[in-house]
C-alpha cells in the first residue's frame, strides 16, 4: 500500500465550482457526491452541497473539495499554501498550470527567475487558494 498525501480543500457553496475550476486547470476525472448521496445532513439545505469530490489528473495529481455544512464554520485559508514543482522538463506544463491558476486571482510574486536559480512565483487563486510554482533551473556545475 502507498500513502498518499493529498490537498483537501473546504468551501462555503463554491466545492463545485472549484474543483471544476481545477479541473480545467490541471485536467482529469472529477468524482463528486452530495450530502443526499449519503443522507449526511438533516439540514435540507444542505442536500446539494457537495460532501466530497476528487479530481484526479493524468500525471497523478489529486485534490479533493468540499463544502462545509450549514451549521459548521468553514475553516480559514491562512497560513497553508499548495506548491507544485518540477524539473526543467516540466517548464510548460508548470507554466500552463500557473496561467490559469493567476489568471483568475492575483500574482503575489511573479514566477521568474529567482534567487536560488529556479523559476517560482507565488499567487491566489480567485477560490482564495494560495499556490507556489517552482520549475528547477539549470543544472550546476
Amino acid at each position: 500500500m502507498v500513502t498518499r498525501l493529498n490537498p483537501y480543500l473546504n468551501f462555503r457553496d463554491e466545492a463545485r465550482q472549484a474543483i471544476g475550476f481545477y479541473r480545467d486547470v490541471f485536467g482529469g476525472e472529477v468524482t463528486i457526491s452530495t450530502f443526499a448521496d449519503f443522507q449526511a445532513s438533516e439540514d435540507p439545505a444542505d442536500a446539494d452541497k457537495v460532501m466530497h469530490s476528487q479530481l484526479e489528473s493524468p500525471t497523478g495529481l489529486v485534490l479533493m473539495a468540499a463544502d462545509t455544512p450549514s451549521s459548521m464554520e468553514v475553516p480559514t485559508g491562512a497560513g497553508f499554501s499548495i506548491s507544485l514543482s518540477g524539473e526543467q522538463s516540466d517548464d510548460a506544463e508548470l507554466r500552463g498550470y500557473w496561467d490559469k491558476l493567476s489568471s483568475s486571482g492575483s500574482v503575489t510574486v511573479p514566477l521568474e527567475v529567482a534567487p536560488w536559480g529556479d523559476a517560482f512565483g507565488m499567487c491566489v487563486d480567485g477560490f482564495g487558494v494560495s499556490w507556489l510554482v517552482n520549475i528547477a533551473g539549470a543544472a550546476r556545475a
